[in-house]
């Protein structure tokens, strides 16, 4: 008879289940509920429990859209999946989720960790403040509380993971879009320096704001619900209504375009925030700097990350205003991508132009930074994706997690498709494991005399960096933070 695995943490022991070859811990709360006395404050680490905690079923999510107005407030919790509970020295891969900085959870099945930890690695996920209480700038509180949760998280897997199998000394974080956004801010910030060891950013969003942008959404949202946009204005105020209040405001985002810049074509209002305190620099500047040269990177992106977003919001794009946004996004945007791209027509680009600045672009310089600062660092593209919506923003997740739906691949696409989903995302998640374990995926690093990256497709290669037009039209404009129009040129220095 198989017994359920047990662990003790320091605030007290966990009883969690038996999932395939591995054991899963569930909804190990990490820090007390931030309401009440504590909402938009710095988090605070959980009140130790006497007993054996059962620990079987993941933690509530975060307030978002699909949250009832109900849901319990111990949000703040994380999950461990294990292949030796008993054992010891195992390389620890903390997953952090995407989602706009809206929503997600770390129970989003997509996300399930036994496949990897059946590699042989302890994986941790977490959810973390989202939305008005965890981005909101607010001049009373702490900014950036959604990532001061990861870095309690991570604070957490130093003094607990041990009693997992887990090495503390060997710890990678990885995260894809606003999750990836995390990881770069986590990069240059003070507070998680010696936290972990090496890094994967998967999509790295090009969007953090200064305080004044992020202060003019918090004004929005706070004008609103008819209250101060302050910690103290709106204590009063339930979370589900501030959820309320941001998705109004998300619907707004196209109008606000002359005043919000670039940000406001994206799905979110919210992005992490350059205060010079939690966060001192953007991540590019930062890791130019050195801050993160003793951290080994991976960072990459999906050939097509704009595809799905514009599949969403379905309408035709005209020659008019294809124009319109490659001016919009980069100065004389028109005339360059026109050139580098002559066959592509008006939808095209526009898609392209949208995934070099939301994302392709800010990934790449992400690593240009990392080896400018005297850090270790590899790039990766997805070209592999079958269907119209190709190799799309988010399916590296899939393939990595071992997630993805090889069923309905072959149904929709044939056994061809589906054997190819089978081998990529098994090379992609056993070179994951690699690089945590050694701090190398098993390709050659990044530089700028010739780029290589490894290319995961059907056949998996290692070349030149593949959108080297994109990349030669964004060589002279860095990635920066974003401010109000109307206060200086947003995204680019």
């Amino acid at each position: 008879m198989t017994t359920d695995p047990e662990a003790r943490t320091v605030a007290g022991s966990v009883r969690g289940i038996r999932q395939d070859t591995v054991a899963a811990f569930r909804g190990i709360p990490y820090a007390q509920p931030p309401v009440g006395a504590l909402r938009f404050r710095a988090p605070v680490p959980a009140q130790p429990w006497d007993g054996i905690r059962e620990a079987s079923a993941f933690g509530p999510p975060v307030p978002q859209p699909s949250s009832p107005p109900d849901a319990s407030d111990e949000w703040l919790t994380l999950n461990v999946w294990t292949p030796d509970p008993g054992g010891r020295g195992l390389p620890v891969m903390v997953w952090i989720h995407g989602g706009a900085y809206l929503h997600g959870s770390s129970a989003n099945p997509h996300y399930d960790g036994a496949a990897i930890a059946a590699g042989g690695a302890v994986v941790v996920s977490l959810n973390y403040r989202m939305g008005v209480e965890g981005f909101a700038h607010l001049a009373d509180a702490p900014d950036n509380r959604g990532i001061l949760d990861q870095v309690l998280a991570l604070r957490w897997v130093q003094d607990n993971v041990a009693a997992f199998g887990g090495d503390p000394g060997n710890v990678t974080v990885f995260g894809q879009s606003a999750g990836a956004g995390s990881v770069a801010a986590l990069l240059a910030m003070p507070d998680a320096a010696g936290l972990f060891r090496r890094a994967v950013a998967q999509s790295v969003p090009g969007t953090f704001f200064t305080t004044r942008l992020a202060g003019d959404v918090s004004a929005a949202i706070a004008s609103s619900v008819g209250a101060e946009p302050t910690a103290a204005g709106l204590a009063r105020i339930p979370s589900y209504e501030l959820v309320r209040a941001t998705q109004s405001v998300v619907r707004s985002l196209p109008r606000r375009v002359r005043t919000w810049g670039p940000m406001a074509t994206t799905p979110t209002p919210f992005s992490p925030v350059v205060d010079g305190d939690v966060l001192p620099r953007a991540p590019w500047a930062a890791l130019a700097d050195g801050a993160a040269r003793d951290v080994d990177l991976i960072v990459g992106h999906t050939r097509d990350e704009y595809r799905l977003i514009a599949a969403e919001r379905g309408r035709e794009v005209t020659d008019e205003q294809a124009t319109a946004t490659l001016d919009k996004l980069l100065p004389g945007g028109n005339a360059a991508y026109r050139a580098a791209y002559p066959d592509a027509g008006p939808a095209l680009l526009h898609e392209l132009a949208n995934a070099d600045w939301l994302m392709r672009m800010p990934s790449l310089q992400l690593a240009d930074a990392q080896h400018a600062g005297g850090g270790r660092t590899w790039t990766y593209e997805l070209c592999w994706g079958p269907g119209p919506n190709g190799a799309s923003h988010g399916l590296d997740v899939l393939l990595v997690f071992g997630s993805i739906d090889v069923e309905a691949l072959r149904a929709a696409f044939g056994p061809a498709v589906a054997d190819e989903a089978v081998h990529l995302s098994g090379v992609m998640r056993t070179e994951w494991l690699r690089f945590a374990a050694t701090g190398d995926p098993g390709w050659p690093h990044y530089g700028p005399a010739d780029r290589l990256t490894r290319v995961y497709d059907a056949e998996p290669t290692v070349q030149p960096y593949p959108e080297e037009r994109s990349r030669q039209i964004w060589e002279e404009h860095r990635v920066d933070t974003q401010d109000l129009v109307a206060s200086r040129s947003p995204l680019l220095r």
